[in-house]
């Protein structure tokens, strides 16, 4: 390979600027959506397969013929995508029970395993084979903002949750060497493990902030997770905005080369976050030759950079070529990324599989999410001591009271990574049922429910005299 067809299986951008001729003429290795990338608007599963399949046929026209790899967020199933079936966020089946002999006594790592099957086969009809999914983040502070990616603050409760990635890539062979990057097969995708590491310890819970601790602290409650990742033969692992000690974890080659990679022996590749090598500098891409040879250096393998493309590539050609980035750097991150494409497949089959066009938010996965809803609701309180409980309610209650900005709006009710990355508002954002539907579904039809986002005082006031409940979705 020359160097600027390595280059190029390094570099991963956005599906807007990657057209087949992009894709040829720059070598380019990965495509991505951001979140609310899309084709188009509610766009259809055959848009995407499309999409996929023109960026394609660029990547193969080139002399060596290699096949990109298109990745997409599915946080909590295939959530960029209209009509794909939605499961619940991390935090809720974090706090998941399986029923052993009628006691909810563990976690229940087989139906994350479950919606991690059905997420990759979701994502699979669009004709995509990788997902930048599962978060195994270890929330320790409830106010980071992305708190309901991670599983939870039990560092040992995230690594039986790994069983997703088992789910998304499909079991092993026996005798299957374990560590190893696996991939079953076209109705599976390759995962990547986020954000390494230490992105949920953050000081006050700040976003892409600073996470203070020793390195035992951060080997025995940050890292755990990666272990069970790697175990379970996860494909990559993609690093976090955040710092470790004031160190960016994008220029960190301790953690990165010298633990993930050689004391963890994780033989899949290394990709940065969106945009994440120009966060080194502040301000951002303030130095941006700096900050490509300081992550590469890292050992960082495939960059996101969905939009510099081409000034990354000429920045790592010229650090190459004036030997500030040796090429036996260059060498392992091809070496990792071909590594991944060949045990998925995908060299075999790089097209999509119109036969699975029917997976896309069927009855069967539409279940399991209802399932995992139900085992993953929380009551904290049901009525005081000694009285009688207040729940389950009767369906022949006389009035029920429905209040808060979230009863009546699907997009609330699903949040973040739905459509748009922060999500949206509204009922038309994709397909659904909102928890006042759901109610008025339910309930007998001599019930009357009311609605009020923001009652007012002789709401209330009458509510306690005639109204069977009130559910407060703010």
């Amino acid at each position: 390979m020359s160097l600027e067809e390595k280059i190029g299986q390094m570099s991963q951008i956005e599906r807007v600027n990657a057209t087949a001729d992009v894709m040829k003429e720059y070598f380019i290795g990965s495509v991505l959506s951001g979140a609310g990338s899309v084709p188009a608007p509610n766009a259809s599963v055959e848009e995407w397969v499309s999409m996929v399949t023109e960026m394609q046929k660029g990547a193969l026209s080139t002399p060596l013929g290699i096949p990109m790899i298109y990745g997409i967020d599915a946080v909590h199933g295939h959530g960029n995508v209209y009509r794909a079936t939605l499961f619940p966020h991390n935090i809720g089946l974090g706090a998941t029970r399986q029923e052993l002999e009628k006691k909810l006594t563990s976690k229940d790592p087989e139906l994350v395993k479950k919606i991690g099957a059905a997420t990759a086969l979701e994502v699979r009809a669009t004709g995509i084979p990788y997902v930048f999914a599962p978060c195994i983040a270890v929330c320790r502070d409830p106010r980071w903002g992305r708190c309901y990616e991670s599983f939870g603050e039990d560092p040992r409760m995230v690594q039986k949750m790994t069983t997703v990635i088992t789910g998304l890539q499909g079991d092993f062979p026996p005798k299957y060497q374990k560590g190893k990057p696996y991939v079953a097969g076209t109705r599976n995708v390759a995962a990547c493990a986020k954000h390494y590491v230490g992105d949920g310890g953050t000081q006050k819970g700040i976003n892409e902030n600073n996470t203070v601790t020793s390195l035992r602290g951060l080997l025995s409650i940050h890292m755990p997770p990666y272990y069970s990742a790697i175990a379970r033969g996860v494909s990559t692992i993609m690093v976090s905005y955040s710092s470790w000690n004031g160190v960016k974890m994008h220029a960190n080659r301790f953690l990165i080369t010298d633990i993930l990679k050689k004391k963890l022996h994780f033989k899949g590749f290394v990709i940065s976050d969106y945009t994440g090598i120009d966060k080194i500098t502040t301000p951002a891409h303030a130095d941006y030759p700096y900050s490509v040879k300081i992550s590469i250096l890292a050992g960082i393998d495939m960059v996101m950079i969905p939009f510099t493309y081409i000034e990354f590539i000429s920045d790592l050609t010229k650090l190459v070529r004036n030997n500030t980035i040796p090429m036996s750097r260059i060498d392992d991150a091809v070496r990792r990324i071909l590594r991944v494409k060949f045990t998925m497949g995908l060299f075999e089959n790089p097209f999509p599989d119109p036969s699975l066009a029917g997976e896309l938010g069927n009855q069967v996965h539409r279940d399991l999410a209802r399932e995992a809803v139900r085992k993953s609701l929380v009551l904290l309180k049901n009525g005081k001591y000694g009285e009688k409980p207040l729940l389950p309610l009767p369906k022949k209650a006389g009035k029920i009271l429905v209040a808060g900005a979230h009863a009546d709006n699907l997009g609330y009710q699903c949040g973040g990574w739905t459509i748009t990355w922060q999500g949206l508002g509204g009922n038309n954002i994709t397909t659904g049922t909102t928890i006042l539907e759901g109610i008025k579904s339910t309930v007998d039809p001599r019930t009357e429910v009311i609605y009020a986002e923001n009652p007012t005082s002789p709401q209330l006031t009458s509510s306690n005299k005639m109204v069977s409940l009130m559910l407060l979705l703010s």
